[in-house]
């Protein structure tokens, strides 16, 4: 036997020169732990655990702390959808960073994508989405981004729910003039409707056509309809009066049958249903017919290829 272990020995070394074949494998390196936040930010009941303002309060902390640069405050952008309890999250959550000395951006309720561009055409430092996305009125969550308006890596994540949980920042709070404010920008969801009509063909109008936009009484319902107006269709609007509770309630891109059924009726030539953030939407023609979303990222990918935007040219790797 102990012939054997010896000759195994050998026989690493062998497949290995120049390593001892006693050297221990390096240990895997430790994943960073998150018990707050999931796939896409904290999500939950509103006014339960983990979505509760006190959890809001931390988060606006955290982040604060997190996203300053060179020794100034933090600028910080928050956007939100129609739910009822937005009003609760965004208010604990300004708090949060006015806090630690930060500057609260108030958008109002304006699409997740508003949220990403403001945060970079604004020269922000984060940006933060409150929204539960296509989930139920009674839901909520938090989503953040970083200054180039993308989502914040994991381990920047893991690194705000460590400074929530240990309490680090309870003695680091300014106090007199360095505390910080929260300010309404009043035009946010203009300045997001003239970037969107920016990315339509200048050569292109939507002059004579039919268009149904269902909004899901959700943070689309008013900048949506802007859009498709302003570029000159004849919009169709629906969703578009949210109470707090209707958000995705029987509409939107979870129901695009209803959608569907105002094409039809209405005879429009495309119908456009997007859920309750307007990250996503569903498309169908004068048919009624859903245009699967392969098509449409095809479709796309034509149109930057022909401007020269794909990277690497759109060219299939070898």
């Amino acid at each position: 036997m102990a012939s054997r272990k010896r000759d195994e020995s050998k026989a690493q070394s062998a497949e290995n020169p120049g390593t001892d074949a006693r050297v221990e494998p390096a240990p895997e390196p430790v994943k960073n732990e998150r018990r707050l936040f999931g796939t896409d930010g904290i999500r939950g009941v509103a006014n339960e655990p983990p979505m509760t303002p006190e959890i809001a309060f931390k988060v606006g902390c955290a982040v604060a702390h997190v996203a300053r640069r060179g020794g100034r405050p933090a600028k910080v952008i928050v956007g939100k959808d129609t739910r009822l309890s937005g009003y609760m999250i965004e208010t604990a959550l300004a708090s949060g960073v006015c806090a630690m000395g930060g500057r609260v951006m108030l958008c109002g309720p304006i699409p997740t994508p508003a949220v990403a561009y403001l945060t970079t055409s604004m020269r922000a430092d984060a940006g933060v989405v409150i929204s539960a996305s296509h989930n139920p009125f009674q839901d909520n969550g938090i989503k953040l981004f970083g200054p180039d308006g993308f989502k914040l890596p994991d381990e920047q994540e893991a690194e705000i729910e460590r400074l929530m949980l240990d309490g680090a920042l309870e003695a680091q709070r300014p106090t007199g003039e360095l505390v910080g404010r929260a300010e309404r920008i009043e035009a946010a969801a203009g300045r997001y409707v003239t970037n969107a009509k920016a990315t339509f063909p200048r050569e292109l109008s939507l002059d004579g056509l039919r268009v149904v936009v269902d909004a899901a009484h959700g943070a689309a319902y008013k900048v949506a309809p802007a859009v498709f107006a302003e570029l000159g269709a004849e919009v169709l609007a629906y969703g578009v009066k949210p109470n707090g509770r209707n958000i995705n309630k029987d509409c939107g891109a979870l129901h695009p049958h209803t959608m569907r059924d105002h094409v039809l009726k209405q005879k429009a030539h495309i119908g456009i249903a997007l859920d309750g953030d307007a990250d996503r939407l569903i498309v169908v023609d004068e048919e009624g017919e859903v245009v699967d979303g392969d098509v449409i990222m095809a479709l796309c990918a034509t149109r930057m290829h022909q401007r020269g935007e794909l990277a690497g040219g759109g060219s299939s790797p070898r």
